[in-house]
């Protein structure tokens, strides 16, 4: 099991996950209690890992709803037994994704529909650990990211070096742009970035080189 990434008394594990890479992250604060964020596939490895850090998975939140961000979604909710909770402008990609994993021929679970929406500003509290979603479309329609002390979770908003793709139904390549500057490069610029595919990197360093930002 990898070492946690550490930010002040958070901690936070990035698995890659399935055959599109996608980052399943596991964050938690200093008495073990946390959340699972886009768990999209290899659903055994995340749950050896939750049990590994011995962390108390209060609840699995979604960036947005493309497939490879949903994947094991199904088996670790009912494993852990805890809700999920999802953007509301995100529901028909959510109920797509077994239809959108088949146009890749990736073997997929559909998962049941969320049990919560997650609206821009609201706050998700496990323990000492607090995260509050942005809403930063523009990549699907009901992306967030979740900010905490010193850390945003990016999801496919901003990337080392590049930016989501827009060109996938509900994409707008402006609205990302504008949600970029105003939500992401408003965070102290030593922020740490967690995006959804590649390493991490930080807010001023994108800020500085990313060429989609200049």
């Amino acid at each position: 099991m990898s070492a946690p990434f550490t930010h002040g008394p958070l901690r936070l594990w990035s698995v890659t996950t399935g055959p599109i890479q996608e980052n399943a992250l596991l964050i938690a604060g200093t008495d073990g209690q946390g959340f699972l964020i886009d768990p999209g596939d290899d659903a055994g490895r995340l749950l050896t890992l939750v049990r590994g850090t011995g962390v108390a998975v209060q609840g699995i939140l979604l960036t947005h709803a493309h497939f490879d961000h949903i994947g094991a979604v199904q088996p670790l909710r009912e494993a852990l037994r805890v809700p999920v909770w999802l953007h509301p402008a995100d529901l028909e990609l959510y109920r797509a994704g077994a239809q959108s994993a088949a146009r890749w021929n990736l073997p997929f679970t559909q998962p049941a529909d969320p049990e919560h929406e997650i609206t821009a500003g609201q706050t998700f509290t496990a323990g000492d650990l607090t995260l509050t979603a942005r809403a930063l479309p523009g990549h699907a329609p009901g992306h967030v990211v979740f900010t905490a002390p010193g850390l945003v979770i990016a999801g496919d908003t901003l990337f080392r070096g590049g930016i989501g793709r827009t060109d996938l139904p509900g994409g707008n390549h402006a609205q990302l742009l504008r949600g970029i500057r105003e939500e992401l490069l408003t965070l102290p610029g030593d922020t740490a970035v967690y995006p959804g595919h590649g390493p991490r990197t930080t807010v001023d360093f994108e800020a500085r080189t990313n060429p989609y930002l200049q």
